[in-house]
């Protein structure tokens, strides 16, 4: 009796340990699938150096001639508005493969004045999104500006503002202002900031200072809204005229891809496509990654309940490139000397991918 007790005392152990496993699989089973039914936002916010998207009037006080119907490149109302069409059609296509709604944040470079921007937001490729347009006028002597396009879907802006860059004894130095815009993003604070630093023009070495002045002034901006919130999520895009590798992003910016980041550094996330080999425009056979993003430690951290940086990528599809020739790869731009191409952009445009997990 004592001997049948035991064996059914152990029958019915072993069926509580089997319905004790049931469950515990039962569990997993649940927390797996509730896994799998995660849902997450995905936006893009890109940058992207329009080449001389310029109108066809001749402004007065502007070295604007070249790009007039008179002027060597006979820059005429056919010209313009074939070239606005194909910067409509590279915007309408970035990043589409993961957020159909494209860019929601755009940084452009090259642009005359807001009416180029006014009729490219009007093309029928993009006119869907409702781009709206933050822009300001730059002191540069051919009167190229920058500007920030956004989906007001996706953003909402709070304040703007253009920062003057000056240089101590270079009174008559003129170039682009850099442009600030904060807003809301899908209910989070970003601020946006969009740079065309100073060319090469001259030679590398002779211009690097002028870049790096202007590495500084981000800098101060960057600054200054981590000071207003520790946490702040900023955006520097734009075209540096210099690689990640150049003091001027590595020193004055002090930025890098290192995963070890010190308090002061700021976050890279185009450095590692450059050290691929990958860039956003071509000369002599080099690729260089002029064009990047720059982002505060914030969109590193941990939190899934808020935007994270993703991914970052550059942009050329095929039907972007030369097809032929020694430029063969290189981007199809408008004008190869003073011959014209009916072109896009001599730079590719460069995006980040930003994630958050919804509930």
């Amino acid at each position: 009796m004592h001997y049948e007790n035991s064996k059914y005392t152990l029958l019915m152990r072993g069926k509580t340990l089997k319905s004790s496993l049931v469950l515990i699989l039962m569990l997993l089973g649940i927390y797996a699938f509730s896994q799998q039914e995660k849902s997450y936002k995905i936006a893009s916010i890109a940058f992207y150096n329009l080449e001389n998207l310029f109108d066809t009037i001749n402004q007065e006080g502007v070295n604007d001639y070249e790009f007039t119907p008179e002027g060597p490149k006979q820059w005429n109302s056919q010209r313009y508005w074939e070239k606005s069409n194909n910067m409509a059609k590279v915007i309408a296509n970035i990043a589409t493969d993961i957020t159909p709604d494209g860019p929601a944040i755009l940084g452009v470079s090259e642009i005359e004045n807001i009416s180029v921007l006014e009729d490219l937001v009007k093309n029928n490729q993009i006119s869907s999104r409702n781009y709206q347009i933050v822009h300001y006028d730059s002191p540069d002597r051919r009167g190229v500006d920058v500007g920030l396009l956004y989906n007001p879907t996706y953003f909402t802006v709070t304040n703007s503002q253009s920062r003057r860059l000056t240089i101590e004894g270079m009174d008559d130095f003129l170039t682009r202002d850099q442009l600030v815009v904060s807003g809301i993003f899908d209910g989070e604070p970003m601020h946006f900031i969009v740079v065309h630093w100073p060319s090469r023009y001259g030679g590398e070495k002779r211009s690097r200072p002028l870049r790096n002045a202007a590495a500084q002034l981000s800098r101060s901006i960057i600054d200054s809204l981590l000071a207003i919130n520790p946490e702040a999520k900023v955006v520097l895009m734009g075209d540096y005229n210099d690689d990640p590798n150049n003091e001027s992003v590595r020193k004055y910016l002090n930025a890098s891809c290192k995963t070890n980041l010190k308090a002061d550094q700021l976050y890279n996330p185009t450095e590692p496509l450059f050290k691929k080999g990958i860039g956003s425009l071509a000369y002599r056979d080099n690729w260089n990654m002029f064009d990047q993003h720059v982002i505060t430690q914030s969109w590193l951290e941990e939190d899934r309940s808020t935007y994270r940086f993703y991914q970052a990528k550059v942009f050329s599809k095929p039907w972007m490139k030369q097809k032929e020739g020694s430029y063969k790869g290189y981007p199809n731009r408008t004008f190869v000397g003073g011959k014209y191409m009916a072109g896009y952009s001599d730079h590719f445009p460069t995006y980040l991918l930003i994630i958050k997990e919804v509930q």
